[in-house]
């Protein structure tokens, strides 16, 4: 997992104290009617089960497509566990917090951190990792397909790799669009063939490595520089920006 400059807008303000315990709204990109409870919402009503609050406003302004495989959701109520942690009088200690993240989702942990990680188990287990992409250009695509998690990993047969993901990214980037393959892209692939599309055209237009992020849609590529993408690309990126 890999910190990256796109991001959405939490905003957590101390209410009223006669209000309702939490006031949740939302701006941005829409979310479908009857998708339930925000995890912004849910992260408030873990964290108020442990200490107590007073009520609070948060605001939420959406950027990060949803369904992209970015980790959107996940690092919302990861920062809104955060931003609580600050304003009760008895703050959790970094080991509750990841507990409590990593009740909301497998991916929440590690926005409790800065840096890139090395993801295992269910997304609970982490540990630094010693990715090197300082100097690099990164490319962020989302071709606004949304794929469901189910349907993702429906496509994937569990394997033991031969070699840890840690040892393959010690080996120079351009050999790892032959050593590292997110094993989603296989299924997903066939089912959404413009994917394999615009990953064939991130290497067309220079980039180093690309892959599907997670279990997409979103792409992204790596480069040296800065690069000059063609229409049929451009058209679908949503960041770009040094690693």
């Amino acid at each position: 997992m890999y910190p990256v400059g796109l991001c959405d807008f939490v905003e957590i303000r101390e209410a009223d104290p006669n209000s309702l315990p939490l006031t949740f709204s939302q701006t941005g990109i829409p979310v479908k009617e009857g998708s339930g409870k925000n995890l912004c919402e849910m992260a408030h009503e873990i964290f108020t089960r442990e200490r107590q609050l007073s009520p609070v406003e948060i605001h939420l302004h959406k950027q990060i497509p949803i369904g992209a495989g970015l980790g959107g959701g996940s690092s919302n109520a990861t920062q809104v566990l955060k931003g609580l942690n600050q304003l009760t009088a008895d703050a959790l200690s970094h080991d509750a917090l990841h507990e409590m993240a990593a009740s909301l989702g497998s991916d929440c942990p590690f926005f409790l951190h800065d840096d890139a990680m090395m993801m295992e188990g269910r997304g609970e287990l982490l540990s630094p990792s010693s990715i090197k992409l300082e100097g690099m250009w990164l490319v962020l695509l989302f071709p606004e397909i949304h794929i469901s998690t189910p349907q993702a990993y429906a496509g994937v047969s569990p394997s033991q790799p031969d070699f840890h993901l840690e040892e393959l990214l010690k080996s120079p980037i351009q050999e790892w669009n032959l050593l590292i393959i997110n094993d989603f892209e296989l299924g997903i692939f066939k089912v959404y063939p413009e994917l394999a599309i615009l990953k064939e055209q991130l290497y067309q237009a220079g980039a180093l490595y690309a892959s599907l992020s997670g279990s997409g849609s979103s792409l992204y590529g790596i480069f040296p520089e800065k690069p000059q993408l063609p229409e049929d690309v451009f058209r679908f990126k949503i960041w770009e920006g040094k690693a």
